[in-house]
């Protein structure tokens, strides 16, 4: 069953990170190489579909740090990209 998951945006400034993995440890690699990017908040994880792991954290990309900064100066948006399939 596919459903619609309702909540506010993040402030201006920020961003809601969603890491879905197999294992609690796995998650948690994703967003510590996040937080040396940008300053962030305490995660928040939940059991997900199948036994994985889900965590929610909010990061801060007014001021981004080391690598994101350089990655974000330089990105554009291409074409074609967008929400997955599963997501609306």
């Amino acid at each position: 069953m596919k459903y619609i998951e309702t909540q506010t945006l993040p402030s201006i400034g920020h961003a809601e990170v969603r890491i879905i993995a197999h294992t609690p440890e796995a998650a948690r690699a994703v967003a510590e190489a996040l937080r040396r990017c940008f300053a962030g908040t305490e995660q928040r994880s939940y059991p997900a579909l199948d036994g994985n792991t889900r965590l929610h954290l909010t990061v801060d990309t007014a001021a981004p740090a080391g690598p994101a900064r350089s990655w974000l100066a330089a990105s554009t948006t291409t074409a074609g990209t967008g929400a997955h399939s599963d997501e609306i």
